[in-house]
């Protein structure tokens, strides 16, 4: 089996790594996976509520996970506990990687909100990103991520969004 293959199973580890280090790792089912993009879903794996301001993350919501091989970006579609759509919560990522069981995404730290009526598309932590070196380090990588967040406020503002993840 290749690092970029899935075997077939129900439950896989998800593994989000930033500045080198495991900043969480949480369970989730897999729900598909098509040997380039993969969907998982899992409960809020953080730490008591997480608030935005625009959005709060609280214990019950579900996370629907969308990660892609080949595209520097996942999606997380987030639901309260009774099924109501929050919005979407994208991280610019290198491309997924699945090895086994294990999921593992390196966070670039852009990130981009859509909340669930698509009025209110928002660019998150640009000054991080400038602040973490990576135009230094990897200015391929740091490229790629600029121009991924590009893609994604362009997609969640138009008619594509929906497309990438159905």
């Amino acid at each position: 089996m290749s690092a970029n293959s899935a075997e077939p199973t129900a439950e896989v580890s998800v593994v989000l790594v930033k500045a080198g280090r495991t900043k969480i790792r949480y369970g989730a089912t897999l729900l598909h996976d098509d040997g380039t993009r993969l969907a998982v879903r899992a409960p809020w794996a953080g730490d008591g509520v997480r608030d935005f301001g625009f959005v709060r993350f609280e214990a019950g919501d579900v996370f629907t996970e969308y990660y892609w091989r080949d595209r520097w970006y996942a999606v997380k579609e987030v639901r309260t506990a009774a099924g109501a759509l929050k919005g979407w919560y994208c991280d610019i990522t290198r491309p997924a990687v699945l090895t086994g069981t294990e999921l593992v995404v390196e966070d670039l730290d852009l990130d981009l909100w859509r909340s669930a009526d698509g009025t209110d598309v928002r660019r998150l932590d640009e000054d991080e990103f400038a602040e973490s070196g990576l135009a230094d380090r990897d200015p391929r990588a740091a490229g790629a991520a600029v121009a991924a967040l590009d893609e994604l406020e362009r997609l969640t503002r138009g008619d594509g969004f929906t497309g990438l993840l159905a």
